[in-house]
C-alpha cells in the first residue's frame, strides 16, 4: 500500500509471451490499461519498457505474481519475481508484489460482460489484468 502522498506506478501482468502493462495513481486508487509489451519465453522488449517508464516516470512498479488456487508456487512464480528483481535492478525503483490470482479470469469476464465475444477477441486482456493488479495493490 502507498502512503498519502500522489503517486504515479505502473503496474505488470506478467506472461512468457505477454506482459500486460497499467498505470494507476495513488491519489485516486484507480489505474487504465495501456499496452501489451512482448515477451520472448519471459524475456520482455526491455526498450518498450524503458519507454514506457520514461514516458510516465512512475515512482514505483507493481508485479503480479501468479499462484495455484491453493496458494502454491509454481514455474511461472518465480519467472514473474525474477522479472520484477530486473525491473528493480534496471530502474532502481521500488516494485512490489502482489498475489494476481484470477486477474486475468477477472479481465475476460468483465470484457464478455460489456461487449460480448468479439469484444473479448479484440481488447488487450493482459493490459486489463495489469489494471485490476495495480488496484488491487492501490486499495490493499
Amino acid at each position: 500500500m502507498v502512503n498519502e502522498s500522489n503517486q504515479t506506478l505502473l503496474g505488470f501482468d506478467f506472461g512468457l509471451k505477454r506482459i500486460g502493462v497499467a498505470v494507476g495513481q495513488s491519489i485516486t486508487g484507480t489505474a487504465s490499461p495501456l499496452q501489451i509489451v512482448a515477451a520472448t519465453q519471459g524475456k520482455p522488449d526491455w526498450e518498450v519498457i524503458t519507454k514506457l517508464i520514461a514516458t510516465w516516470q512512475p515512482q514505483a512498479l507493481v508485479v503480479g505474481i501468479p499462484y495455484t488456487m491453493e496458494d502454491e508456487e509454481q514455474e511461472i512464480t518465480h519467472a514473474a519475481r525474477r522479472f520484477a528483481r530486473r525491473l528493480n535492478h534496471r530502474y532502481h525503483l521500488p516494485v512490489h508484489e502482489v498475489d494476481e490470482k484470477l486477474t486475468t479470469k477477472t479481465a475476460r469476464e468483465d470484457i464478455y460482460a460489456k461487449g460480448g465475444y468479439k469484444a473479448l477477441q479484440k481488447t488487450a486482456i493482459d493490459s486489463i489484468a495489469a489494471k485490476l493488479i495495480l488496484e488491487d495493490w492501490l486499495g490493499g
